[in-house]
């Protein structure tokens, strides 16, 4: 199997960023940090309900985020995977460096201006899983490569025309390396029959400006429940995957190389990815996993489905959700219904609306039961309450989120809390 090594980033523009001013743009920051920098708030350390932080306010566990961070270091070790985690989730270089200090081998993102972000901060590994067939950006990543020599690239093809148009617009400059994607019946991209697959590596192979350099799929479009079925489809999906690298290297499309990228995994069924593409290989594959809501979990969706969440499908410790967000309850109109300040423009609501889970009053955090998020609108969130007396003006109210994918979007820079769950230890930039 080729060699693991982690993936890096660059220190310096780490540093710039830890040193950038902070002011009015970032909402929920006291005014009071104003002219401030993230690594000046590191030292200080305020705290998120005593020092001015303005609901909402969308918060990381630093505990919780280290467990997660560790727990699929320890999964990818284990099974021997490299681990690329998609980048798309938080949009943030801080968190990025963390994966890397524990052994993520590189980023995964899913367009050119994702990517230009990445290599902004020196990311030196990019898949893009994705096609892309744009000729600006092909170019731009022509010379991003031709640039820097450290620089590791990988995208999907899943046509012939595909092909033809990246070949026309490399020219004669680098070459890319390139991956078939597989796709699924009904799904998002990718090829549906093996013919097809054989005929774009044959186009590959043809081509001056690109190399092919394995193959590629998501696995979540085949199934949105783990149920047994639901496994079965995606253990059946990704062994075509398998066999779909064994029948292209039988026709010798990757003679010569090093290591051959087989990758899957989004963050619902990286145990069948695991199982399925982990087990040995007479080929020199570098099996990579993509997982990137890992990062912070949730308690929705993936509280539900992940194979090291709710209802576990793995052994060892289970992720934590990481991500919550603090609203302020405003208004309390009607008998058993409370406004808090927090809307579609603050919380993720594509998939699961928002969990009321805590409530903080006069000081004091306990569990909250009896609420529940029945509608969001712009900025508002409407809560029916069991009991009159759950909430009251004035009380702020932790959210639990679903889909981490559509959270970090919505947030420009966002404190993460120590153990205590209000001292902030730092603030995380994003860049959406």
């Amino acid at each position: 199997m080729p060699q693991i090594t982690p993936g890096q980033l660059s220190q310096a523009a780490l540093d710039t960023l830890l040193d950038e001013p902070l002011d009015w743009r970032f909402k929920g920051l006291p005014s009071s940090l104003w002219g401030q920098s993230i690594r000046d708030v590191q030292e200080r350390r305020p705290d998120l309900f005593g020092d001015g932080f303005v609901p909402p306010v969308t918060v990381l566990d630093d505990e919780a985020l280290t467990h997660n961070l560790t727990t699929i270091a320890e999964l990818c070790a284990r099974h021997g995977f490299a681990h690329a985690p998609h980048g798309k989730t938080t949009m943030a270089p801080q968190l990025y460096a963390r994966q890397f200090a524990h052994g993520a081998w590189g980023q995964t993102t899913a367009n050119a201006s994702q990517m230009r972000i990445y290599r902004a901060f020196g990311v030196n590994r990019i898949i893009l899983a994705n096609e892309l067939v744009d000729a600006a950006a092909l170019r731009w990543l022509a010379d991003e490569l031709a640039s820097d020599p450290e620089f590791l690239f990988w995208c999907w093809v899943d046509s012939e025309r595909g092909v033809e148009l990246m070949t026309e617009a490399l020219g004669g400059g680098s070459v890319v390396n390139v991956l078939v994607e597989q796709g699924v019946s009904g799904g998002r991209t990718g090829v549906r029959e093996r013919t097809a697959a054989v005929k774009i590596a044959e186009a590959v192979a043809a081509s001056p400006a690109l190399r092919l350099a394995g193959v590629a799929s998501y696995e979540g479009a085949v199934s949105g429940v783990a149920s047994a079925e639901g496994l079965a489809a995606v253990h059946a999906h990704l062994s075509e995957l398998r066999d779909l690298a064994l029948d292209l290297a039988g026709r010798g499309h990757f003679d010569g190389l090093d290591e051959i990228i087989v990758t899957a995994g989004g963050s619902a069924f990286f145990d069948q990815v695991v199982e399925v593409l982990g087990a040995p290989w007479s080929l020199p594959v570098l099996p990579v996993l993509r997982s990137g809501a890992y990062i912070t979990h949730d308690e929705g969706t993936y509280q539900e489905i992940s194979p090291l969440g709710a209802h576990p499908r793995l052994d060892g410790p289970r992720l934590r959700p990481a991500v919550r967000a603090w609203a302020q309850v405003v208004s309390r109109p009607e008998p058993r219904l409370a406004f808090i300040t927090a809307g579609k423009r603050d919380v993720p609501y594509d998939i699961d609306l928002p969990q009321p889970v805590l409530r903080r009053r006069a000081g004091t955090v306990t569990r909250l039961t009896g609420a529940t998020v029945t509608q969001l609108n712009d900025q508002h969130g409407f809560v029916t309450l069991d009991a009159d007396d759950t909430l009251d003006v004035g009380d702020w109210v932790a959210l639990g989120l679903s889909h981490p994918c559509t959270t970090f979007d919505k947030v420009p820079l966002v404190p993460v809390v120590g153990e205590d769950g209000s001292t902030v230890v730092d603030l995380i930039r994003t860049f959406f």
